[in-house]
């Protein structure tokens, strides 16, 4: 969750780097709103109290003295109405500003380029250089129903538009390409294979920031709290979620493979090949 200290930040830059990340500015504005309001209940319900106090003592000395305590009991009572709405207005002040601070993300690092868009994105290294051909190469979609490995007809027939099944060699390519990148990750740089669950509960998408900014792209199990995981990266940073480590036990490196199960609502050219 990002510093409320920095939220409260008016500074331009802050401002840019919210701006960056895709923030509506209108959604830190009413955040600083309520976090004003909140702040300010807090020293008035604190001043309330004290005067409550001070009443209190002044109708019990009044009260030993044989004296009359009617004006200063019903400034008492007065003082309790007082405290109890502005505690009910901070009650409903504070799920405001968690549900708020669960739709603004971190700061981007200094060193990251800013942008409204891709467009914005750099280059940072180029590996490999793409392979020259004597002849127009096919793409894959028109490649692989050729060679009979993908098939998209039956694919959409299956489930719908934007899906293929994949047949022999399509499928075991598909199995290889699993299989090579969690044995270079495994073998060569120390990571350790997971098998995850493909069933997450909504606490771990919370914990990853899938919830609620990506709600709409969730597969969920109707009547549960169960999602189908959008990532790995979901359940394997959800497996210490809650424990303290040691530095000793740093870094920790897992690696998985899990299916995909997002729907990309929205995404700019999901229809485009």
């Amino acid at each position: 969750m990002i510093s409320r200290d920095l939220l409260r930040s008016d500074s331009e830059t802050v401002r840019e780097d919210f701006v960056s990340r895709g923030v509506d500015p209108e959604i830190v504005a009413t955040w600083q709103r309520l976090d004003a309001e909140r702040r300010s209940s807090l020293v008035e319900l604190e001043d309330l109290k004290r005067q409550r106090n001070e009443a209190s003592k002044a109708i019990g000395l009044i009260k030993r003295q044989g004296g009359d305590a009617t004006a200063e009991i019903a400034a008492v009572a007065d003082l309790k109405t007082r405290l109890e709405g502005l505690e009910a207005r901070v009650g409903e002040i504070d799920p405001e500003l968690s549900d708020l601070e669960a739709r603004i993300p971190n700061l981007p690092d200094a060193s990251v380029p800013r942008g409204a868009d891709e467009s914005a994105n750099r280059v940072e290294e180029v590996v490999g250089t793409p392979r020259s051909f004597d002849f127009a190469p096919k793409a894959h979609w028109d490649l692989g129903p050729d060679l009979g490995i993908l098939d998209f007809e039956r694919g959409a027939k299956v489930t719908g538009a934007r899906f293929t099944t994949y047949f022999g060699a399509g499928a075991r390519l598909e199995r290889a390409l699993i299989s090579f990148m969690l044995d270079l990750h495994t073998g060569e740089h120390g990571y350790t294979e997971v098998l995850p669950p493909f069933i997450i509960n909504d606490t771990s998408l919370f914990a990853t920031g899938q919830l609620p900014k990506f709600a709409a792209d969730l597969f969920h199990l109707e009547g549960t709290d169960y999602y189908l995981a959008p990532t790995a990266e979901v359940p394997l940073c959800n497996l210490h979620r809650e424990e303290t480590l040691d530095e000793a036990q740093l870094p920790i490196r897992y690696a998985a493979y899990t299916p995909c199960f997002r729907s990309e609502a929205g995404s700019y050219g999901k229809d485009v090949r």
